[in-house]
């Protein structure tokens, strides 16, 4: 199967001299992040909708084989908490991500931390949520009159849609949350934190922000943390799920040469080597 490993987010001006070399110039950055990281999570979208020329732009970028998992706003996870947000939602999608073509990976719900597990109002979001190409453009062409600009609704090389949903409440630790997210193949975002330790799947896919490692000493990811990652994520590998590794929010210094040294531990090659 496919396993990328990679961060959320390109710009972060530690990265210049560390990640990247000295003299790149900012404009580059992406390009050169395409060619040593297999993924990359657009978190701009979390705060606002962006343009359909901002996505192509950041596509037309980047390698041939790489692959965006892009954020879902905040009006529908935080203000509209999941519930009454289909034209939230239709606004959101036409506002161009399908500009990324067949760089557009999972969508990334991430939800607030004081949001409780309701599975009613979980079980209207998933069915809410688009799974393929067609459904997508039959949300997306519903999108009113708060749309800055003309939806985008050009799904040339756009492949089955993916949804992550990332619950930070301790109420989603339930079997009956997971069997739904299962019924509708959508990705249990694991976390590897003390508090949220556990890898299950609940998807074809393994979605992982990670910001551990799960142990209350840690102070960031070791050699040995790298490896035991690498070899939980052969086992998913050779049980058919593709993989999304990113490196997330603590210790983000370090985050893409962590992604780099879990993707060569995986025996991943890129250009960039």
């Amino acid at each position: 199967m496919t396993i990328r490993t990679g961060t959320a987010g390109w710009v972060f001006e530690p990265w210049r001299g560390t990640f990247y070399p000295d003299g790149l110039v900012q404009k580059r950055e992406l390009a050169y992040s395409s060619s040593r990281l297999g993924t990359i999570e657009i978190n701009a979208t979390f705060r606002a909708n962006q343009k359909p020329a901002s996505f192509a732009k950041w596509a037309a970028e980047t390698r041939d084989g790489f692959v965006f998992a892009v954020k879902g706003p905040q009006l529908v996870t935080h203000i509209r908490r999941l519930k009454n947000c289909r034209p939230e939602l239709a606004n959101f999608l036409a506002s161009g991500p399908l500009a990324l073509g067949p760089k557009l990976g999972p969508f990334v719900w991430q939800l607030p931390p004081n949001l409780a597990l309701d599975l009613g109002v979980l079980e209207d979001f998933l069915a809410l949520l688009p799974r393929t190409p067609d459904e997508y453009l039959a949300l997306a062409a519903t999108a009113d009159e708060r749309l800055k600009t003309p939806p985008f609704l050009d799904a040339t090389g756009v492949g089955p849609i993916r949804h992550a949903i990332e619950a930070r409440h301790p109420s989603w630790d339930d079997p009956a949350a997971r069997d739904l997210l299962a019924q509708h193949n959508t990705a249990l975002v694991i976390s590897d934190t003390v508090q949220q330790p556990a890898r299950v799947l609940t998807a074809d896919f393994a979605y992982c922000r990670l910001q551990g490692p799960a142990r209350p000493d840690a102070a960031g990811y070791t050699p040995d943390d790298i490896a035991d990652w690498a070899s939980q994520i052969r086992d998913w590998d050779a049980a058919g799920h593709d993989v999304f590794a990113l490196f997330v929010h603590e210790d983000k210094l370090h985050a893409p040469a962590n992604a780099i040294a879990l993707r060569q531990a995986l025996g991943i090659s890129l250009p960039g080597d």
